[in-house]
């Protein structure tokens, strides 16, 4: 005993997260952490870190890859390879393109056409439940299990949004679907915590505005339709920002209602903002707004019918010097900054990191 207590001790000043209390690490979410249970892509996706595309929609590690790694536990697998896995200590169950809401909520306005596959957060709530008795066992086993457990929820609804903007709905009618969004969010929050889950942690929604795709797509030539310091686009990123406040009422409406949870915010939208103010703090010399891997050319070297791995497609000489990699999704260095944001503070209040995980925010 005491031999092992010294290993813990000595590897604690050696790495501290080796020694972190949790047991697994469960994540939920879209194309911003899916692992690989949607294998799109070729590279030059993987192309940093693991050399082939991995169905990460990145150059190289996520975020939740960086989490994974600084809790001490391998990548997460995609839930998706069932038969090829031992899932006891996480597994991913973010989809790429995911929406937040299920299929017949689309259905009924006419947008269905637009989605991608069927993994709403109901889905992948599900699936984890399905998966926990190869986990843990009986439930009572679960929920002992899952209350020494990490849960990432998200991020959520930008899919949502984005599938009905992309087949030309005003953002004044795309707003409104901001609320059932965020209740869908606030219920798989809340049936993981009948489950088991007592720490869990909920990124809000990216500030859409900054990112190629919207920039290129929706470009106007007002500038009132800019930040004058940012250049994002202002009304994209004033629906992420309802988004984001809208989900911190219901998470607090949530901690009140279970106060011996730690449900915790996860803030990407400041973050990314800060990388549009300030570029040259994260190294991010070719600024935030420009696409890494593409064939546009132009201010944002974006093109949504030439885009990164299409035909012709190029990559920019430094990655490590951009923010983003394709348009709408970041390089590993973004990644690895804005991880290291969640884990250490200030964009995860307590981070997940510190030794109160249980205070909330």
């Amino acid at each position: 005993m005491k031999l092992s207590i010294f290993i813990c001790f000595f590897l604690f000043f050696l790495r501290p997260s080796v020694c972190h209390r949790y047991n697994a690490l469960f994540n939920f979410g879209d194309s911003m952490s899916d692992t690989g249970n949607v294998r799109i892509g070729r590279l030059p996706y993987g192309m940093t870190f693991f050399g082939r595309a991995t169905g990460r929609c990145s150059d190289g590690r996520l975020v939740i890859d960086f989490i994974a790694q600084d809790l001490g536990f391998p990548l997460l697998p995609p839930s998706s390879e069932f038969l090829d896995h031992d899932f006891k200590q996480g597994a991913n169950f973010a989809v790429v393109a995911a929406t937040t809401l299920g299929f017949d909520f689309f259905n009924e306005r006419g947008l269905s056409k637009g989605l991608w596959v069927n993994a709403s957060v109901y889905i992948q709530v599900e699936r984890f439940e399905k998966l926990l008795p190869t986990i843990c066992g009986a439930p009572q086993d679960c929920k002992d299990f899952l209350s020494k457990s990490l849960f990432i929820v998200g991020e959520f609804g930008g899919n949502d949004y984005s599938t009905a903007l992309f087949f030309g709905r005003r953002i004044d009618e795309v707003s409104t679907f901001v609320p059932p969004v965020v209740n869908a969010i606030s219920d798989g929050v809340e049936r993981l915590i009948g489950l088991g889950a007592v720490d869990i942690v909920v990124p809000g929604l990216l500030p859409v505005g900054c990112f190629p795709l919207y920039l290129t797509n929706y470009h106007t030539p007002d500038p009132e339709d800019y930040g004058p310091k940012t250049g994002c686009g202002r009304k994209y990123n004033a629906l992420s920002w309802l988004h984001n406040a809208m989900l911190r009422k219901a998470l607090d409406h949530l901690r009140r209602k279970y106060p011996s949870v730690s449900i915790r915010y996860a803030d990407y939208y400041s973050q990314i903002i800060d990388f549009a103010l300030n570029p040259l703090k994260y190294g991010f010399t070719a600024g935030a707004l420009r696409t890494c891997c593409g064939n546009g050319g132009g201010v944002y070297n974006y093109d949504q019918g030439r885009r990164c791995n299409d035909k012709g497609y190029t990559v920019c000489e430094n990655v490590s010097t951009h923010v983003n990699w394709d348009g709408i999704h970041m390089t590993e260095a973004a990644h690895r900054v804005i991880a290291t944001g969640w884990l250490h503070g200030p964009y995860v209040d307590p981070p997940i990191l510190s030794s109160s995980s249980s205070s909330q925010s």
